[in-house]
This record gives structure tokens, C-alpha cells and sequence, in this order.
């Protein structure tokens, strides 16, 4: 059933947020959680697009979201901390982008001198 696949509904909304329509595209990516409420890409779009809305506070909440889903993933720690800075979370964004960089270690190869 297309209609309840989470990424082409992400996809309509992406559609929405490209023709302008931010605040449809926010509507339709929360009405993805509703069936899908681990969905990656939905809460990575809605942490960018509720932060560009100035809702800071939902925006870092589903920033969090996509860390928790993807722990192990630097670029979901990256994003966390560049929606903490640009809601003037200085702190929160430093402690994000340390944890992006612990990953980034991890996954290299060997120590780097």
C-alpha cells in the first residue's frame, strides 16, 4: 500500500517544502510518524524545517530523535549540533559535534598522528 510507504510519503512532502509550502511539509511529515514514528528521514527533515520555522524547541526534539535512532552514525550527531547552534544552543551544539568527531575516530582506521 504506496500510500502508508513512509518514503514516498516523505517524498510528497519534500515536494511541499520544494514548491514553498514549509508549513505543509512539516504538517505531512508529522502525519508520517503517526503510522512510521521511527522514520529517520521524517524526523531529519523536521528537525531542519521546524528550526528554519522558528520552532527551535521541536526542531532539537526530533534532532534528538534521529541520534537516538542512528547512534552510531556521525552525520546524525553533525545535524543535532548544527540545529542546537542555529537555535543558540552553543553548549548542546559543541557537546554534538564532540560526539560526531568520537564517531568519526572510531570508525577511522587506526590512530592518526
Amino acid at each position: 500500500m504506496s500510500e502508508t510507504n513512509p518514503d514516498k510519503l516523505y517524498d510528497a512532502a519534500s515536494k511541499l517544502k520544494d514548491s514553498g509550502d514549509l508549513a505543509g511539509a512539516v504538517a505531512a511529515l508529522q502525519q508520517i510518524l503517526v503510522l512510521h514514528p521511527d522514520h529517520l528521514q521524517t524526523h531529519l527533515g523536521l528537525g531542519v524545517y521546524l528550526q528554519r520555522l522558528g520552532r527551535p524547541e521541536e526542531a532539537i526534539q526530533h534532532a534528538k530523535k534521529v541520534a537516538e535512532l542512528a547512534p552510531n552514525d556521525a552525520f546524525s550527531f553533525t545535524q543535532l549540533s548544527v540545529i542546537y547552534q542555529r537555535c543558540g544552543r552553543i553548549m548542546e551544539a559543541e557537546d554534538a559535534m564532540a560526539r560526531a568527531r568520537e564517531i568519526q575516530g572510531q570508525a577511522g582506521s587506526g590512530h592518526r598522528h
